[in-house]
């Protein structure tokens, strides 16, 4: 059997005429044309010519084509018959949508065919008839694998073409709508995550970012498409639209494993993963060949819907094993798998249903939409997540380095202070029993001398035994600086008094000292003993030189940030006015207290005054 015909044949002689003249913009010729279908597709054109035709009117599954009768060739033909004077123009509408179509005309010498006019030409075919000529038109229509497919038969006008289009196509729907809102934010994350991928070089992100752009590309020409039919469309509707979806799963899969590290962490999730990547890749290849080399249209449906359960009960095996980690961050990804899987079942649902397509409410691509939005907002909490967690765990790692390195500031800093006490101790025990015994031996001798001398004491023996006596002095202060066992202020202040006491007392003048029974536990380094010694020292050498005092006040107060010293004499006084005699001394001092931190000052009051302060915080 060569072909199917559908109501009472009739003679193949017989053709539908439609006249010209009665097409002035658009025209519905489903009445005036036939119909012959070609159910096993190789039957020669010379014998289609002659074969029955049936009235298209008749075919009562013009609006969506049996998936039965999707790989067989659909012939339309007319006559069309132009009475006037003027040459017609006219776009031939057969319906959607075809992977070819040829259109052949019949004259008398035989028939004059054109090549495959669907790439170019899309779903409208011109033809021109010249004045008061008639021609049969026979098209030879094939369609593309889908379920969109439907017939018509449509003459309209050239200069009608667009607004036609645009009426038929064009016209504003929320389904559209819905479609290029999504796509946008589709889009907007495509971008979100390259540029995560240009900043972290993590190649995770380029994956959701391929993931993003497969499932850009699948609502947006489903959105668009619809409105500009042609080749692409069809070509999009019966093979591309699965393996996007198909190659976008098997890049999010791929980005799942990079995401969570499953290949360290979770060993058998990486390994269901990889397979499920690869069964989705061989099942594509299975498609492929079937799609494009047996026409088993309804095999490829039934594949088709296998695919997409094998996909969702993968899905559900995803989900368990995600939440069997208990893991946060893997959690993410399963609830917008989740939710994706739950969009997809609706989706799903509609098409083996029966889609109404006048509704977005029952449309299944708007809730593959959602489920696709839905999954990549919630890989979007996820990535905040992880750069949250991320961020602690570098901020833990730089306090945990800065404690290290400030761990080893301090220790060596110790090491340092520690060597630099022993080195001062070494020193100052060095002085002691070298220098001091040597000092010690040279006043003895000096000594000595003047004894043995008697009455003829040479001066340079004077001045050895005094310079001596001066030297152990200093040489004595210098090891007490020196030495840390003396590091406290109790110790400091404890010298300081030894010390005013015999010296003054040794040059007749009474000491007057005031003094902290109880100090705290505060250590005063070697340097700024020193320089608070050399200070008093220097302070009451001037006392003995110049005021001509018979006391000196000496009063150390604790106030709530630190400690003061007072040094007042009820001498004559100093003149602040002409202080050359004291001005190198006076200097040294301010120096010396400059140097460590210690507000100086001297004034007038009944004498001399001389007040230290020093901060303990």
């Amino acid at each position: 059997m060569l072909g199917v015909a559908f109501g009472k044949a009739q003679d193949s002689s017989l053709t539908r005429v439609v006249d010209a003249d009665t097409v002035n913009i658009l025209g519905t010729i489903a009445a005036n044309t036939d119909l012959y279908i070609d159910s096993i597709g190789n039957t020669p054109l010379e014998t289609v010519v002659h074969s029955p035709f049936t009235p298209l009117k008749n075919f009562r599954s013009r609006p969506y084509i049996p998936d039965r009768l999707v790989t067989s060739t659909f012939y339309l033909r007319f006559t069309l018959v132009n009475t006037s004077d003027k040459e017609k123009e006219y776009y031939y509408y057969p319906g959607m949508l075809f992977r070819s179509i040829y259109k052949h005309r019949i004259v008398e010498s035989g028939i004059e065919s054109s090549g495959n006019l669907s790439k170019e030409n899309g779903c409208f075919i011109p033809i021109k008839i010249a004045p008061h000529q008639e021609a049969t038109y026979l098209f030879e229509l094939r369609f593309f694998k889908t379920s969109l497919n439907f017939l018509d038969s449509k003459l309209i006008a050239a200069d009608h073409l667009p607004l036609f289009k645009n009426e038929k196509f064009q016209s504003p729907s929320d389904k559209k709508t819905w479609g290029l809102v999504l796509s946008g934010m589709l889009f907007m994350m495509i971008l979100v995550t390259l540029l995560n991928f240009f900043i972290t070089k993590k190649i995770e992100f380029l994956y959701n970012s391929m993931y993003s752009f497969c499932m850009f590309l699948l609502i947006f020409l489903t959105t668009y498409l619809p409105m500009n039919p042609g080749w692409i469309k069809g070509f999009f509707f019966s093979y591309l639209d699965l393996l996007l979806l198909m190659g976008g799963t098997i890049v999010y899969l791929e980005f799942t494993r990079q995401f969570l590290d499953a290949r360290e962490k979770y060993p058998k999730l990486n390994r269901f993963l990889v397979i499920e990547s690869w069964a989705i890749a061989f099942l594509a290849a299975v498609f492929t060949i079937v799609h494009y080399g047996f026409d088993l249209y309804i095999f490829e449906i039934y594949f088709e819907h296998a695919i997409k359960i094998l996909m969702l009960l993968a899905g559900f095996v995803f989900i368990f094993l995600s939440f069997t980690e208990r893991n946060p961050l893997m959690n993410y990804l399963a609830i917008g798998v989740s939710a994706q899987m739950f969009f997809f079942i609706i989706s799903l649902a509609c098409i083996l249903v029966g889609p109404d397509t006048s509704s977005v409410l029952t449309s299944p691509i708007f809730y593959f939409e959602l489920g696709v939005i839905s999954a990549v907002i919630f890989f979007l909490l996820g990535l905040f997540y992880k750069n949250r967690q991320e961020l602690i765990s570098k901020i833990k790692e730089q306090e945990a380095m800065k404690l290290t390195a400030e761990k080893l500031y301090f220790e060596n800093q110790l090491s340092i202070y520690v060597a630099q006490q022993e080195e001062r101790n070494r020193i100052s025990a060095d002085m002691h029993d070298d220098l001091g015994a040597g000092m010690t031996a040279i006043r003895l001798y000096s000594e000595l001398a003047k004894q043995k001398a008697s009455a003829n004491i040479l001066p340079e023996i004077e001045k050895i035994s005094s310079f001596a006596d001066d030297l152990i002095n200093k040489m004595n202060a210098i090891i007490w600086s020196m030495s840390s066992q003396h590091d406290k202020l109790e110790n400091m202040v404890a010298y300081i008094r030894s010390y005013t006491t015999e010296y003054l007392e040794g040059m007749g003048i009474k000491p007057i000292i005031d003094l902290p029974e109880k100090l705290p536990a505060i250590e005063v380094s070697g340097i700024i003993r020193r320089n608070i010694f050399l200070v008093i020292k220097e302070a009451l050498q001037n006392v003995v030189k110049h005021a001509n005092a018979t006391e000196v006040t000496i009063v150390m107060l604790k106030h709530p940030e630190g400690f003061s010293l007072t040094i007042h004499d009820n001498g004559k006084g100093i003149d602040l006015d002409n202080l050359r005699q004291f001005s190198n001394g006076l200097k040294n001092m301010r120096k010396r207290m400059q140097t460590v931190g210690i507000e100086f000052s001297i004034e007038n009051s009944n004498g001399t005054l001389i007040r230290l302060y020093g901060k303990t915080r």
